[in-house]
């Protein structure tokens, strides 16, 4: 039980129904969906549009999606790649004529075709019970009436005006006077607003073909894109459902989505971990975060040489997941001293990006765990002005490194670094659950489970403790890291440097069949909270 004399909060329990996301009002259209009689994933769906809308340097209709549902009763976990292409046209050579060494984060070559509304549909299509239509209305509302402006949103707008201003049509709609709307500034996307309509009116197709798709191009192309109708059209059909990985841990069975996605990385730095014994000084202590730490460097130096588009590269998934493989990286993990790691390839991937993680759990016990994104805060910051659609920059994970398994080429998606995370327990719905963050999501969500599976807390407390990443040969401290704990990782040979942005963010919903409830969490970095009724 958490100190009540601290700040902080309890975890939410209730016993029908329960929403977790980043923002209150996208948890409370969740639920009202589930009262409405929909289900997990359409309330979940509804919850992503509203914070494309109410989140919009987090998410939007022009980013893409990841989901991993799991259906009561039926021991499986269906997973969703909703993760776009790159234009039919985009190549190394191309790239570089246009005058580009690497990828930019602002320039439209970083604009992979979005594959959010395409995957929104399918799995509506699938598995949903309520219209599209109907799921969008809450987005329609907030975009036409107007919303307020939440404190961690205005914080992130602020950073990101730079990059708004950079674009005309951006820092027409986005920013007020020339600023970010601060914290309580009432805000509307009107042509944003008229999009969602056109989706909920005749379905993706109107967001991949015809008028708006040939808006977003031309926007596109006036940036020296290289994309085409062609590839807009191509991408209605993109989404796909895949198997999804997994691994047993702690009795639980964690299930990711398969690579392009980076999930992988989360099962392998368990699979380093669960050979180890409770770490003197508990959860916070040094020998725990050292050990941690260990396995990020490994697992995050696997991703950078294999993860990538497995239709068009070989990866070795099965390898890289075998017990053999996982437990002698573990076993060069030594208490006491940071390991020497052969120096991994270069990432291109941006210090932190943003991302919305969100999931729900309905009367049934179906379990939706959902991530939306734009990657960079606002993406790639360009705005189509007709549509409204704020288009993401995913492609800024390529490279353009000939040989590369992620180098950039015609249709390929890449590496991708958002994932959704499921539990199952005795072939139930356990807990869906996922951290933000960029590449931080591996992280997050190995310390969110252990910190649950090895250290007893309960979900809020989980997603509270503080974290650290490493990344560029220092470790990344958020100022909850005990002082004396920072100077024992540096005697241990790590480099700990203060992190301003706190790492991530995270939601999850424990599903406890015996008591018939379900118990909450909604990570305080963001401005959301988990609702249940």
């Amino acid at each position: 039980m958490r100190d009540f004399h601290a700040p902080g909060r309890s975890p939410v329990i209730a016993g029908r129904g329960m929403a977790a996301t980043s923002m209150p009002a996208a948890s409370l259209a969740a639920i009202e969906v589930l009262k409405a009689g929909g289900n997990a994933l359409d309330a979940a769906i509804a919850a992503a549009a509203l914070l494309g809308v109410i989140e919009p340097q987090s998410t939007g209709i022009g980013g893409d999606n990841f989901c991993l549902y799991a259906p009561a009763g039926t021991g499986k976990v269906i997973a969703m790649n909703g993760s776009g292409r790159a234009p039919g046209a985009a190549t190394p050579e191309a790239l570089r004529a246009a005058g580009l060494s690497a990828m930019k984060a602002d320039s439209a070559h970083s604009v992979t075709i979005p594959g959010a509304v395409a995957a929104w549909e399918k799995l509506n299509a699938a598995h949903g019970r309520k219209p599209l239509d109907f799921l969008l209305q809450p987005a329609i509302k907030a975009a036409e009436e107007g919303f307020f402006v939440h404190a961690r949103v205005a914080h992130d707008w602020e950073e990101a005006a730079g990059k708004l201003r950079g674009n005309a049509a951006s820092a027409k709609h986005y920013l007020v006077d020339g600023e970010a709307p601060r914290a309580g500034a009432r805000m509307d996307f009107p042509a944003l607003a008229r999009t969602l309509r056109a989706i909920g009116r005749d379905g993706a197709r109107a967001f991949y073909e015809g008028p708006l798709a040939a808006s977003m191009v031309r926007t596109l192309r006036a940036q020296g894109g290289l994309h085409a109708e062609a590839d807009f059209a191509a991408g209605l059909h993109g989404p796909e459902f895949v198997n999804p990985i997994q691994r047993r841990f702690r009795g639980l069975d964690i299930f990711e989505c398969p690579p392009n996605g980076t999930g992988i990385i989360a099962l392998m730095m368990l699979g380093m971990l669960e050979g180890f014994d409770a770490p003197a000084g508990g959860a916070m202590g040094a020998e725990r975060l050292h050990r941690h730490i260990e396995a990020a460097r490994l697992g995050y130096r696997d991703r950078d040489a294999f993860v990538a588009d497995p239709v068009q590269v070989e990866v070795p998934v099965e390898h890289l997941l075998s017990d053999a493989y996982l437990h002698a990286l573990g076993r060069g993990i030594r208490d006491g001293r940071a390991m020497e790691l052969p120096p991994p390839g270069r990432t291109l991937l941006p210090v932190h990006a943003d991302t919305v993680y969100l999931c729900v759990v309905d009367e049934e016990g179906n379990a939706c765990s959902l991530i939306n994104s734009l990657f960079e805060s606002f993406g790639s910051g360009i705005l189509d002005e007709e549509s409204g659609v704020m288009l993401h920059n995913r492609g800024f994970g390529f490279r353009l490194e000939e040989g590369h398994p992620n180098c950039i080429a015609p249709n390929k998606r890449p590496m991708h670094t958002i994932i959704p995370g499921m539990a199952l327990k005795d072939g139930e719905p356990y807990m869906p659950f996922g951290v933000m963050g960029g590449h931080f999501q591996p992280m997050g969500q190995t310390l969110l489970l252990t910190n649950m599976l090895d250290f007893g807390m309960d979900v809020q407390a989980a997603l509270d403790a503080p974290r650290l990443f490493p990344r560029e040969g220092k470790i990344q401290c958020e100022r909850g890291i005990p002082a004396d704990v920072v100077a024992a990782l540096n005697g241990m040979g790590h480099e700990c440097i203060p992190f301003a942005k706190p790492h991530g963010g995270g939601q999850a919903i424990v599903i406890d069949r015996a008591r018939g409830s379900l118990t909450g969490g909604s990570d305080p970095r963001k401005d959301g909270c988990a609702l249940g009724y």
